[in-house]
């Protein structure tokens, strides 16, 4: 998997990365590609309907054949209403289950370490019963929160923000692609030799939009 430049149209996924907008998304540059995976915290504190409503009518003007999407701690409106899934009519919205598009088994969770906050596991005995629930077969994994110790630093913090039992997860799964976001100022892309870790989160730590959408190459399966 490459981190791509312009597009030269192939074989392949072109997936685009976008996370933490905070209903600034109409500032966003979005880049061609095939699918959109979004990680969360588009709204702020889910206050404004109307941003929400705005959030879906602008995913419905991007250039992408797929929208996945799952929430971050910001999304109070899905968490206190299952049913307000049908507001984001144009994303599939996953809260800790898969979807497979264009032959990629993806999984994805709003679920954050914090004690407080929309999707909040703060035991870590939940959460490891949790991502012990992701199926093996994995290809992608989007998750708000980082994994620890990967992209999860915030400008001038030496401790790390991520999950302990995500990261084991995430070994025990070998996924190719795990795209977060949730810590602003921590934007960029990380690998092993199994997996391509993305930190997607626009946002900067002055809260302005600092970053652009990540770009990658992926190979469909099949």
């Amino acid at each position: 998997m490459t981190r791509e430049q312009p597009p030269q149209r192939t074989n392949g996924l072109r997936i685009v990365v976008m996370s933490d907008t905070h209903e600034l998304h109409r500032e966003v540059n979005a880049p061609e590609g095939d699918i959109l995976l979004f990680c969360g915290d588009f709204t702020m504190w889910s206050k404004s309907m109307a941003a929400i409503l705005d959030f879906n009518a602008w995913l419905g003007e991007l250039p992408y054949r797929r929208i996945v999407l799952s929430p971050g701690n910001h999304e109070f409106f899905l968490e206190r209403d299952p049913t307000a899934r049908s507001l984001l009519t144009n994303a599939t919205v996953l809260i800790n289950e898969s979807v497979t598009v264009a032959g990629l088994n993806i999984w994805g969770s709003p679920v954050t370490p914090l004690s407080s906050g929309a999707f909040s596991l703060s035991s870590a005995i939940d959460r490891k019963r949790l991502y012990a629930a992701i199926p093996a077969d994995t290809d992608v994994l989007i998750t708000h929160t980082p994994p620890y110790g990967v992209l999860d630093l915030s400008p001038g913090s030496t401790q790390p923000a991520g999950c302990k039992e995500l990261s084991d997860a995430v070994q025990r799964i070998r996924p190719k692609l795990h795209v977060f976001g949730h810590i602003h100022g921590a934007h960029g892309v990380a690998h092993t030799d199994d997996t391509t870790f993305v930190n997607a989160a626009l946002l900067g730590a002055d809260g302005d939009l600092e970053h652009q959408p990540v770009v990658l190459q992926m190979r469909r399966n099949g």
